[in-house]
């Protein structure tokens, strides 16, 4: 299932198919400013990136989900379709091997705080792209 909450220039996607952790991430980025979209897998993930990537400012994802494609996949694509979209992707079991991440997309390891988050957040988003509270 696909919520959306609303959509703005300074929208996150987070996908996680844990609900529990996937809220936690909404309230954390909510917490920084954003609006949220998420969804539980990355066909689902997708399908909201094709109607909101105009809107959507950062991607927040698990690596490890059902179906055919797990984060890595999705952040590969959303960097060729929708290169202005900042992309994180964090997992607790698996760490990024060569070619698994394009350039540009920052990897966070499982279990992390908000402080780190939006610290990562200040370092890779350009600055028009951020809500006023990570702004420096």
């Amino acid at each position: 299932m696909t919520d959306v909450h609303d959509a703005s220039p300074l929208t996150a996607l987070v996908v996680d198919d844990d609900a529990m952790l996937r809220m936690d991430v909404v309230a954390m980025l909510e917490d920084a400013g954003f609006l949220t979209l998420d969804a539980e897998d990355v066909d689902s993930a997708l399908s909201v990136l094709g109607r909101h990537h105009a809107t959507i400012a950062l991607l927040f994802s698990d690596v490890d989900m059902p179906g055919t494609r797990d984060g890595f996949g999705l952040a590969r694509e959303v960097a060729a379709r929708w290169p202005g979209i900042t992309v994180v992707i964090a997992s607790g079991r698996r760490r990024p091997g060569p070619g698994d991440l394009p350039d540009g997309v920052c990897f966070i390891a499982k279990p992390f705080s908000a402080e780190l988050v939006h610290g990562h957040l200040r370092e890779i988003m350009p600055e028009h792209r951020r809500p006023a509270k990570l702004k420096d």
